[in-house]
């Protein structure tokens, strides 16, 4: 198995601070943690919700992955996020099963974690293998 468990769900906000309101203020949530990826162009919020967390993403550009997400989609699900012990083994795997990824190797994620993603084509949704 290559997922041990669903870490976070990924969601696509225009802007941050209005939704983090709807998190903090009416359901009760606390922000575990911010943070911006300069290199994803994406300021996120992780919020705790028991053993899973909800990673709110905001672009920081309008050029940036999470822009043009919004622009197509509109805001809300981006992706699923899948806890692995071995992120290497994990994308290795994938691979080995023709399932096209959109990283083959392993990139720095938020909270000192190391990701990839598998693309949307081989899974229906952008799912995300996240190592701590």
């Amino acid at each position: 198995m290559i997922g041990t468990r669903i870490d976070h769900i990924g969601i696509a906000v225009k802007n941050l601070d209005e939704a983090l309101k709807v998190y903090t203020e009416v359901l009760g949530l606390k922000v575990q943690a911010m943070e911006t990826q300069e290199d994803q162009k994406v300021k996120t919020a992780i919020i705790q919700v028991g053993e899973s967390k909800i990673e709110l993403l905001e672009s920081t550009s309008p050029d940036g992955v999470i822009a043009g997400f919004i622009a197509k989609r509109g805001e809300g699900l981006h992706h699923v996020a899948l806890g692995v012990d071995n992120i290497e083994e994990a994308l290795r795997q994938v691979k080995e099963k023709n399932i096209p990824l959109i990283d083959e190797k392993p990139r720095q994620g938020v909270q000192n974690t190391r990701i990839g993603f598998i693309h949307p084509k081989g899974t229906k949704i952008l799912l995300e293998l996240v190592e701590k």
